[in-house]
């Protein structure tokens, strides 16, 4: 079997969200939700929880989950999936399965890292996963990430304004950006190391800097997005659907 790590970076002292991890949703904590999705993707050999909070790590080992401390510095995910990466050396690649997205399922994961399944083809440095985009409520909402793709699928753009701009009516390569990325893992190290970058502080999208120094993202898709839990608003449309029996 490939082997492909997945880490899901769950910071408590959100900005916006304090405690997010540990939220109740239904009759489990969400980073409780995040991990059982990761861990029925059969692409994935191991499922780590990253943190810097030990009310996560009591969390995490209370349900059974693997979970690892990292240093509190980090300024974002993605740097604390790389300083659990280096822990594993055999891994080819890592993902990094947002811990915000209880919802996730495992068949929009194994379409994450798809890419790097297939070893007798390069593997990509980063890849991502985007789908379908509704242009009635998305293009002009700023929470929703639009990405434009090459006809390679690989990453031209991601932006929080509506792009592209339809001066004529045609269809164009331009898709609902959800925040999910799997990494080469030697990749995943040098990404640690780049600066941050103008269009990425001015977009407040840390994708973009992976762009700006020269690298490329394959773009996956998917069908459908996933409630993303970013807000205490966006925990009760959580709770609401748990209610309704839309998710089981």
């Amino acid at each position: 079997m490939i082997n492909i790590l997945a880490v899901i970076p769950a910071r408590y002292d959100s900005q916006r969200f304090p405690g997010k991890p540990l939220v109740m949703i239904g009759d489990r904590p969400m980073v409780q939700w995040v991990y059982e999705a990761a861990k029925q993707c059969l692409s994935f050999s191991q499922v780590v929880v990253a943190t810097d909070s030990q009310l996560v790590v009591e969390c995490v080992q209370k349900f059974g989950g693997l979970v690892e401390m990292t240093s509190s510095t980090h300024l974002s995910g993605t740097d604390r999936v790389a300083e659990v990466a280096t822990r594993y050396p055999e891994a080819i690649a890592v993902a990094n399965v947002q811990g915000d997205q209880p919802f996730v399922k495992p068949e929009m994961l194994t379409q994450l890292v798809a890419p790097y399944l297939n070893t007798e083809t390069k593997l990509p440095d980063m890849t991502t996963l985007a789908c379908p985009l509704d242009y009635q409520t998305g293009y002009t909402d700023a929470n929703v990430v639009k990405v434009l793709c090459d006809r390679h699928n690989r990453a031209i753009y991601f932006s929080r304004s509506p792009i592209p701009y339809f001066r004529n009516s045609v269809p164009a390569p331009v898709f609902h950006h959800l925040g999910l990325y799997a990494f080469r893992r030697d990749f995943l190290a040098e990404y640690a190391k780049l600066t941050p970058t103008p269009l990425e502080e001015c977009e407040a999208l840390e994708q973009l800097r992976v762009l700006e120094h020269g690298y490329a993202i394959q773009v996956c898709h998917t069908q459908v997005p996933t409630l993303e839990i970013n807000t205490p608003e966006d925990l009760k449309q959580a709770q609401s659907l748990i209610a309704q029996g839309v998710i089981p």
